[in-house]
């Protein structure tokens, strides 16, 4: 196709029908790819999609390690600071001028145009092996709340004295099977609808774990609980306690992340005015607000409900027995909000792959040659290197079916390279922000605060892993 003003060639799979009839520069960006038409909305339905996932059945067991003074402290601090980075990272998505600076389409296109060097392999690392590691976890995630229906009906009618166990592997496979079909959905801005499905799940999920413990605790009588968390005793020594409190962060560090798919996220906002960073820091507001509400309600609830007893997942580990239908919904809900995460979060990778491919033998059939059925768009090689990647999440899934205690370590080791380090580097260097100023020397206390609550989570969900992996045998989840 012909280029025209000063717009680069593109290749015809990108450009809409449509574009033809009217001429190609309204059909495409400043960057000559097609017209983006993200609003405030679709980057908000994205945000609490990756944001408020199976992490929320965590943080009542998180509110429990550290008490009623510390454990929703710890979760506004991880709000407000979740939040303000993710404002220094949005404002790094296009290099330059706000408005009409070069686009950075990725994550670590940001790192590569701001700091360069060693620094985007490290990134890089980090930001896909989490992503791989959330893809992981939320696998694990859906087969436990899988499972949870049928031992809900089981409890129903067999009585709550029958252990009802069954195998998480069927159920692993399962979810597997959906995500290679969702896969084949090619990129961030066809999986919208998704994310908006998987959003009105979350909330349905969120509101009845909250419901529940509203119940559990009027029958309770009172709100269980203390000030300073579990008590050393039974069952509970002292280095435990520490132990598990670090975990604490680490889970609702977890529950916060999304720092590593935001500029992808940004890149679906339609170009300005007003630019895409106050729109992104608009999503980011509400967002993180509307999150921080329903993580309060729901930990604090389900702390008051079962005080120490508190499970590491609120709807499945049968705290609650009964209205058995209505914990079913629930944990249905927490699978179709979870086949949606697990898009979102992988969409990154998958385009990462398939971009180095593009570039590297851009002739190739392989590639190159999709046939179009509805969403979807097949590929060979898009068939295969997303099945097989799919297949090796289901895999690592079944061998390491611990739920808890992943979170909490995915938590930890990616919280502040992620939500804190790079956004501050980038940010100081976009802005030109004097070394020595008051402005740096507050980003640069919060960043290395940030590096030690991570350190200090990591060593906790760390002692935690080794002492599921002491009783552990592999496939027997």
């Amino acid at each position: 196709m012909a280029a025209h003003n000063g717009i680069k060639h593109v290749a015809p799979m990108e450009v809409s029908v449509e574009a033809g009839n009217a001429g190609e520069a309204e059909w495409l960006d400043d960057d000559g790819r097609p017209r983006r038409t993200g609003t405030v909305w679709t980057a908000s339905a994205h945000i609490i999609t990756a944001v408020i996932g199976s992490g929320v059945l965590s943080l009542a067991w998180a509110i429990a390690q550290l008490g009623w003074v510390a454990g929703p402290a710890v979760m506004l601090l991880f709000a407000f600071v979740t939040y303000y980075t993710a404002t220094l990272l949005a404002e790094c998505y296009r290099t330059g001028d706000p408005a009409t600076g070069k686009r950075n389409y990725t994550y670590m296109d940001a790192v590569r145009s701001n700091l360069g060097g060693a620094k985007v392999a490290f990134c890089g690392v980090i930001q896909y092996a989490n992503l791989v590691g959330v893809a992981i976890g939320y696998t694990i995630a859906s087969s436990i709340s899988m499972r949870a229906v049928r031992r809900a009906g089981c409890f129903h009618t067999n009585g709550h004295a029958d252990p009802c166990k069954s195998s998480s592997n069927p159920y692993m496979l399962l979810f597997g099977a959906v995500q290679i079909l969702f896969s084949q959905i090619p990129d961030f801005d066809q999986i919208w609808w998704l994310s908006i499905v998987a959003a009105v799940m979350s909330f349905t999920y969120s509101s009845i774990g909250l419901s529940l413990g509203i119940a559990q605790t009027i029958s309770n009588g009172g709100f269980k609980g203390s000030l300073a968390g579990i008590s050393i005793g039974a069952g509970v020594t002292s280095t435990q306690k520490i132990w598990r409190s670090l975990q604490a962060f680490g889970d609702i560090a977890f529950a916060y992340s999304f720092s590593n798919i935001l500029i992808e996220i940004q890149d679906t906002i339609k170009a300005p005015p007003p630019s895409e960073a106050k729109v992104m820091t608009k999503a980011t507001r509400l967002s993180v607000a509307t999150t921080t509400i329903f993580y309060m309600l729901c930990g604090c609830m389900g702390y008051a409900a079962f005080g120490d007893e508190a499970p590491d997942n609120l709807l499945t580990g049968f705290g609650f027995f009964e209205p058995f239908w209505l914990l079913d919904v629930a944990n249905v809900a927490i699978v179709v909000h979870l086949v949606g995460a697990y898009q979102v979060f992988c969409q990154p990778i998958f385009a990462f792959v398939e971009r180095r491919a593009s570039a590297a033998w851009p002739d190739s059939a392989f590639i190159t040659r999709e046939l179009r059925v509805g969403p979807f768009a097949l590929s060979v090689l898009r068939l295969t290197w997303r099945s097989a990647f799919v297949c090796l999440t289901t895999v690592v899934a079944m061998l390491l079916p611990f739920f808890g205690n992943v979170v909490g370590l995915l938590g930890a080791v990616s919280f502040w390279p992620l939500t804190v380090y790079f956004p501050v580097e980038m940010y100081l260097r976009q802005r030109k922000v004097p070394r020595g100023s008051t402005q740096w020397i507050c980003l640069q206390t919060l960043s290395v605060s940030c590096l030690i609550i991570s350190i200090a989570a990591a060593a906790g969900s760390i002692a935690d892993v080794i002492d599921a992996l002491k009783v552990y045998r592999p496939f027997s989840g």
